[in-house]
Parts: structure tokens; sequence; C-alpha cells
């Protein structure tokens, strides 16, 4: 087990158990041990996951939905028994329903652009209508709404943060209209880690009449929202960044809304009946899934899900939530180094700038070292802008980082600050 440290939970994690399900770990970097802190970009895979992949693709490799076959029965009851395992790691109820898509990019385009690629008369989305996304969005929750408010012809508002990346209330009351027909919103910002008081932001535009799109990427792995207990219509989140495989992806929310969207993908496996002239859309789930899925995905993905669980998420969330403030507290040690929303205790990243250093110079002498952390606008452009920054360097933690692995991080990146000014 790892060195206990001071700022851990008393019910810390058995780190060195758990890390040893990793095998990715247990490699050199450069002739260092890995630390790998890149986590809110994509999370290890353990070996329970890849074995039930494994598994799959050994013994029940097959399309589904289309076999009177055994093997493609069996593929396709590991395709729906993936589907209940993830609705219930999400709090779903009979009102919603879950669609498998490559990862929150796709989910949130589908949501995006089934809105108004229905065509007139029956998109939800008209001229003059108002969609409003905060401005702690990821690329992927803001640039498929831009091109949604030009097809559509609606407006889009920015739901601009503080000068801490804070989001309020009164000024989300503000932009709500008559005419608000979307709120965008995420659970958690990957490049600032600001947790925004995102149920309390739900309910407020559901009541005022929109439809509440929340990204919930970077809280699957250690607090995900409970869809029941939240005003959301649509929620998206990945595999990669829940101990999944890549590649996976889901679609959540009221089966209401999901009805609303136009399929994003045409073809094959999501039709009823198809002539020469029409075709006539199957029911949910599989009226959003065109085409062959990623099958041995959805069963990995699953299997990540019943991983958190086995392990706790109140274990995993109280962890990487300690290990984030003992970041936070080494690195605003350092002399010339601003860590961004340092008051986002719910968070599990850290992101911080560094006077007259460039972040990927960081990056690079920290990997040098073995340890992985991101440099960049992480996807997220605009509010590095609006909050006067430009790249950052973030470190992200999951369950089998260690309080020793944040210290090397922070120790080597007051090295690298020595070599570089």
């Amino acid at each position: 087990m790892g060195k206990p440290h001071p700022l851990l939970h008393d019910s810390a994690l058995p780190l060195q158990a758990l890390g040893a399900e990793f095998p990715i770990l247990a490699q050199a970097i450069n002739g260092q041990p890995l630390a790998y802190l890149d986590n809110a970009a994509t999370t290890q895979m353990p070996r329970q996951v890849m074995a039930a992949m494994r598994d799959f693709e050994e013994k029940e490799r097959a399309n589904i939905h289309r076999g009177v076959h055994t093997l493609s029965q069996r593929a396709t009851d590991a395709f729906e028994a993936a589907r209940a395992t993830l609705k219930g790691f999400i709090g779903a109820d009979k009102a919603h329903e879950l669609v498998f898509t490559s990862g929150t990019t796709e989910a949130l385009n589908l949501v995006a652009q089934g809105l108004w690629a229905g065509g007139p008369g029956k998109a939800w989305l008209r001229p003059g209508d108002r969609i409003i996304a905060s401005g702690l969005e990821h690329h992927a929750n803001l640039v498929p709404w831009q091109h949604a408010a030009r097809m559509s012809g609606a407006e889009l508002v920015i739901l601009r943060p503080d000068a801490e990346g804070r989001l309020h209330l009164k000024d989300l009351e503000a932009l709500l209209t008559p005419a608000t027909r979307v709120l965008a919103l995420t659970a958690g910002a990957n490049a600032t880690g600001e947790r925004p008081p995102y149920e309390a932001l739900l309910a407020l535009a559901a009541r005022a009449g929109a439809l509440t799109v929340l990204d919930a990427a970077q809280a699957a792995s250690h607090a995900v929202p409970h869809l029941s207990q939240i005003e959301c219509d649509f929620m998206a989140f990945s595999g990669h960044k829940m101990y999944g495989p890549m590649g996976i992806g889901a679609l959540a929310g009221r089966r209401a809304a999901l009805e609303r969207l136009y399929p994003l993908r045409l073809g094959g496996d999501m039709v009823d009946w198809v002539s020469y002239e029409a075709a006539g859309f199957a029911p949910l789930p599989a009226r959003l899934e065109g085409g062959t899925p990623h099958v041995a995905g959805a069963v990995g993905m699953a299997a990540a899900a019943q991983f958190i669980d086995q392990t706790g998420r109140e274990a995993i969330d109280a962890h990487v939530h300690a290990l984030r403030a003992q970041a936070v507290a080494g690195l605003s040690q350092i002399e010339g180094i601003t860590v961004l929303a340092p008051h986002a205790t719910q968070s599990a990243l850290v992101s911080f700038v560094a006077g007259g250093v460039h972040p990927h110079d960081i990056g690079t002498l920290l990997d040098e070292r073995g340890i992985a952390v991101r440099t960049g606008h992480h996807c997220a452009q605009p509010l590095l802008e609006h909050l006067g920054l430009g790249p950052t360097t973030r470190a992200s933690f999951a369950l089998y980082n260690t309080p020793e692995e944040v210290d090397r991080m922070v120790a080597a990146v007051a090295r690298a600050l020595e070599m570089l000014r």
C-alpha cells in the first residue's frame, strides 16, 4: 500500500493492489517509474475490463440484432446487458434510455444536430430561438452549438464565468427568455477543474422550458451524476475517461427528449422498413444507433462501471480530491505558479500556469522524469482566453495515483522552472 498522506481520506484506497490491476503502469518512461497524471484526457484500463473485452472477442463476437445464429444472439445479449449495466450506473429509471456512441463528442453532436436536422415544422430549434452554452465548455460542447445556431437560425449566447471561473445562477436567470430552448453545461470543466452548480443551473433552465444538456465526461470516473435526481434531458459521457476503452461512449437521457432527435447516422439497424422512396425509423434506442456498433467497447465500458462500483465511488472521489488538494498546496508554494480555480475542491485535476515559462517546456521536462501531464488549451480555448490566460499545464488524477506521485510532480515542476528561468 502506498504511504499514507495527511491529506488522504480515512478510507484511502489499497493503492498498491489497485495499481497492480493496471499493467500499463508497471513500466519505466525515460528510466523513471511512470507517474500517469493525464487521466482527464484518458484513464488507463484495469485487467478486469480488458478480460471482459477479450472474452467477448474470443467467445461471442458477431454482429448484433441481425442474425438468428447463436453467436449473433450472444453478442446481442452482451450488448444489451452492457446497456442495462450502464443505465444502472448512472441512475436511469424507466423514463430514461441510453444510446451508445463513439464517445462524448459524438453524443453531444447527436444532440446539437438532432435538434435542428428534422427540418421545418419538426425540428426543436427554429429561427429566433435561444441556445445557452456555458463559458466553461470543452469545444465538443460549444462548436456543435455554434453550428446548430447557424443552421437553425437560433442565437447562441454564452453563460460567462466570473474572473475566477465560477458560474452563477443569477447570470443564467438574466439570460433565460421565453425563446430559450437549450442549456448546454459541463459537470466539470476540463481546463480548470471548476465544478459548477449544475444541478441548480439545469433545474433553472428546465423551469424556463429549455432542454438541458450535461457533459459528464469529467465526472464519470469518480462523481457520476444520478440521472433520475437531476433535471437533465441529455447526458453524455465516454468510456475512456472512466477506466474503459476508447471509441465508445453514451448519450443517456429522457426518452421523450431523445425521441426529439433526428438521427445522426442513417442506414442499417436504425429502420423499421425501407422502400426506394422513404424509410421508417425504428424506436429507441436503435433509432439513434445506425450501423454496426462497437460491441466489445460497450462490454468494456460496462465492465469499467462495475469496476468503479466494486472499488467504491465515495472512496475514489475522496482519493482524487485529496490528491488534488495535495497538488494545489504543493504547487502554490512554488514562486510564480498560478493555480486555476484553487477553490474547486470537488475536482480531480489541477491546472496551472508559470510566469515566463511555456507549458510545453514544463511538460517535456516532466516527461523526462517519467511524469505524464497534459499541456495546451485542453480544447477549451475560449475559457482560457476569457480568464486572460494562454495554455496551461494540467495534472489529473485517478484511483491508481499515489501521494508520492503528486510529490514527484510538484518537485519536478519546481526543478523545471529552475532550469527554464
